[in-house]
């Protein structure tokens, strides 16, 4: 196989999972932006992931969200998605959306709010079972905002406990994904604010427990790729969130603000085994103001070129300017790469996959968009905030 061949036939085993809650209606911290067509139920949310897999090729799961995306038979839901050529991916739980939850959930200081979280975490185990997901993704809003509010390492030691007690209910093939955020809603403390904090509990439970990297929860300048790169040689990611941010939240499309970020982490992707090993890939972001079904796809797309980049560095070459120590050379080769225009190449990948060159142009011509406005008229649309 040639070295064009294998670029391509990595590219078409490429998995980016969509999150059902980028369908639904979002907004910033002060108001939620309905838009006309948007889902009302779980189904429909299926339903427009599906258009993103037709046209995309490489999204062929859908992450879900409990309780926003609470059913009522989680088995007819995942059949409903098989029929549409998509399977449900991870769980994603939610202990930061109840009155209970104001000084934290896990790492509550009342034992029955604690219990409650936990009980929660196992519920999302269950429906796991019944949907054939292989991961729960944790994040946790957990943490203080005054000095003194709270004991910071009986947080941990509470943290630890529910931790452990959902990893000991996983079944045979399933993960426990755990996220990390550097703040927010927390102004003093978060009780899990980086990758060590995420590494160390993992390290504890055992090898179903992995770190999840969210591209936009880190701080400005800090060096995703160098964090990537040490999680996969220690063999504890467990997926991505991509998306992208200027300041400090992250709920833009992925690679809209640093696409060069984007590769710089896809390479090291490349590098350490993750592309062809367990690592989930995911999109995490809300489109308030944009439609919501194409930029999911141009996300899509944006994790494509930065991986067809990543793909394309000349790696021999790479490792012979590293070591014979010649720093411009080095540098030289990865921006090769880098600045290569992928899109000729990605075209032809999507034309021997059978699907149209363009998705975006494909998903307009479809009519999609104008059927859903039509037909999801009245019902409650699905979305978070008021």
């Amino acid at each position: 196989m040639t070295e064009l061949a294998a670029v391509k036939a990595a590219l078409k085993t490429q998995a980016v999972e969509t999150p059902s809650w980028a369908y639904g209606n979002s907004g910033t911290r002060f108001k939620v932006f309905a838009q006309a067509g948007v889902p009302r139920t779980p189904w429909e949310k299926v339903d427009d992931a599906a258009q993103v897999h037709a046209v995309t090729g490489v999204a062929p799961a859908v992450a879900l969200h409990i309780p926003w995306d609470k059913a009522d038979d989680y088995a007819a839901l995942a059949r409903h998605a098989g029929e549409r050529g998509l399977k449900l991916g991870a769980i994603n739980s939610n202990t930061f959306q109840d009155d209970d939850y104001k000084l934290g959930s896990v790492c509550h200081p009342d034992a029955a709010v604690r219990r409650k979280a936990v009980d929660h975490l196992l519920e999302c185990v269950d429906i796991m079972d019944a949907t054939g997901s292989g991961d729960l993704k944790l994040w946790f809003a957990d943490g203080t905002n005054y000095p003194g509010q709270d004991d910071v390492r009986r947080r941990q030691d509470r943290l630890a406990q529910g931790l452990a007690e959902v990893h000991e209910r996983l079944g045979e093939g399933q993960r426990m994904l755990l996220e990390y955020k550097l703040f927010e809603p927390a102004f003093y403390t978060t009780d899990v604010p980086d990758w060590g904090t995420a590494y160390a509990h993992c390290l504890k439970l055992g090898p179903k427990a992995r770190v999840v990297v969210d591209t936009g929860h880190h701080a400005p300048g800090t060096n995703i790729e160098f964090i990537v790169a040490t999680l996969l040689r220690e063999e504890r990611l467990g997926g991505f969130d991509f998306n992208s941010r200027f300041y400090a939240d992250d709920d833009l499309m992925a690679g809209a603000a640093d696409p060069f970020q984007l590769f710089r982490i896809m390479y090291e992707v490349v590098r350490g085994g993750g592309f062809t090993s367990e690592v989930a890939f995911m999109l995490d972001q809300c489109h308030n103001v944009e439609a919501k079904i194409p930029a999911i796809i141009r996300s899509v797309m944006n994790v494509q070129e930065a991986t067809a980049k990543a793909l394309l560095v000349d790696r021999n070459a790479l490792s012979a300017a590293q070591d014979s120590g010649d720093v411009l050379e080095a540098n030289a080769v990865l921006m090769d790469a880098y600045n290569t225009d992928v899109r000729p190449l990605l075209r032809e990948v999507r034309e021997e996959m059978g699907l149209d060159p363009e998705p975006l142009a494909a998903y307009r011509r479809s009519g999609w968009a104008e059927k859903i406005v039509a037909d999801r008229v009245g019902g409650r649309p699905a979305g978070w905030g008021a």
